[in-house]
């Protein structure tokens, strides 16, 4: 299949629009079958996501449940919501309100948001008591609901609702691959409702939200897409050339004003709109779809949204569609395999291992991990009779950041051994010297 590559660049020292030539525009990349190959030709290695799951215990996937659907254990539990709350932090400080909404929905929804029409081989529809429902495979139409439960002045704009929502769509058997590909996933999902005067910036300070949010996980490294409409199949599209035209040509400003290099991708775009497709590239040289920022005129149009302007008519909104991590489980996947399971301590599910030498040590060492847990360390004491050197090597193997080694010495003095997974020794610690140690280097 015909593919190109693109140099990677950290963001920021971008300099110029690096479109695509007309010949390259004609190679169209179906994003499934793309990943169908990557699955047959990709090679199981320690970092694979799925055996860093099954070796830390953080999430498996059964076959009596369904494929596609992920168990999440309790260890993937902690590093999930750790992500979740931070990422709940950053949007509450950047001007997001949270909602909460159904998984179900009326069909009739979905026919007013034009999904039936162009994504239903991809839902899953059903009937009760002769009523049809959809499980829902987007967020979308639930927030524009919230945005209509009352009339929205123009002196509110914008209001950008943001939801770490659980969507089901249909793969294909064959694209289904540990959490790459799943049927049942969590978006970090928002929607911002502005004007049309207010969208670029919304754009523009999206672009440097992303790059934060990356940041915060080890990501410096981007590909920039701009998905546009293929206009020699406009039938796959909602809306009019001029309602598309505008809004491509707001995202490519936004990107051009912040001199970031992008490539276009002619017919990508989503049936209802154009969007940016910013790629993280990870540790192993390989690019990956997270952050996604779609800006659309039509659905505020098939489902009448609107705001009173201040020549108190009302006039249309526009409605950004965004995720920064997209599916959880995805991002999850590539953080894995990008550090090898070694999880930054703010996000490793144990912080630290106290390891007594003997049972002689016990009763110090639960005292000190009743502290530990007490001032907000996720601490595991390992109790068992195995030696020193065992318990050593278990923890390095689960990839417990911090190990805490408690004999006659430390005992006497009040203070702990402490080994860094990796690195070996650091030295002598109490337990604030400790707490502090962690806390410093988990932000």
């Amino acid at each position: 299949m015909p593919h190109y590559r693109v140099r990677c660049y950290p963001w920021g020292i971008l300099k110029q629009n690096a479109k695509r030539s007309v010949k390259e525009r004609e190679h169209r990349i179906d994003p499934l079958n793309v990943l169908e190959k990557k699955n047959e030709e990709r090679e199981i290695s320690a970092a694979d996501h799925r055996l860093l799951g099954q070796q830390l215990d953080l999430f498996s996937i059964s076959e009596d449940v369904g494929s596609g659907l992920v168990l999440w254990h309790p260890n993937g539990t902690i590093v999930r919501n750790l992500i979740r709350d931070y990422w709940e932090r950053e949007h509450l400080q950047n001007g997001y309100q949270l909602v909460c909404t159904p998984h179900i929905a009326r069909k009739e929804l979905w026919k007013t948001s034009g999904h039936l029409d162009y994504y239903e081989q991809n839902m899953y529809v059903f009937e009760k008591s002769g009523e049809g429902f959809v499980v829902k495979p987007m967020n979308c139409p639930f927030h524009i609901a919230i945005y209509k439960a009352r009339p929205r002045s123009y002196r509110e704009l914008p209001i950008r609702y943001a939801e770490w929502g659980t969507v089901y769509r249909y793969e294909r058997s064959g694209t289904l691959q540990g959490l790459l590909r799943v049927r049942g996933f969590t978006q970090d999902d928002a929607h911002i409702f502005c004007t049309v005067e207010q969208a670029k910036k919304e754009i523009s300070t999206l672009l440097d939200f992303v790059r934060k949010i990356m940041k915060k996980f080890g990501f410096k490294k981007y590909q920039i897409y701009l998905s546009t409409r293929d206009p020699e199949h406009p039938e796959n599209y909602v809306g009019s050339d001029k309602e598309w035209q505008r809004a491509q040509d707001a995202l490519a400003e936004a990107l051009e004003e912040k001199k970031i290099a992008y490539r276009e991708m002619p017919g990508e775009a989503v049936f209802y709109g154009p969007k940016i497709d910013v790629n993280i590239v990870d540790a192993a040289a390989r690019e990956w779809q997270c952050s996604t920022l779609q800006l659309d005129f039509n659905l505020p149009k098939r489902f009448n949204v609107t705001y009173i302007g201040a020549d108190s008519k009302e006039h249309e909104t526009v409605v950004i569609h965004r995720t920064l991590l997209g599916a959880i489980e995805r991002f999850f996947a590539i953080l894995l395999e990008h550090c090898k399971g070694n999880l930054p301590a703010w996000l490793a599910p144990t912080q630290v291992s106290l390891i007594p030498v003997s049972q002689n040590y016990l009763i110090y060492a639960r005292s000190l991990h009743r502290k530990l847990v007490n001032s907000g360390i996720r601490a595991e004491l390992d109790d068992s009779t195995s030696t020193v050197r065992y318990k050593i090597r278990n923890a390095e193997l689960l990839k417990i950041p911090y190990m805490a080694v408690i004999g006659k010495r430390e005992a006497k003095t009040g203070r702990m051994a402490i080994r860094k997974h990796g690195t070996g020794k650091l030295g002598l610690m109490n337990l604030e010297e400790l707490v502090c140690h962690i806390n410093e280097h988990a932000t």
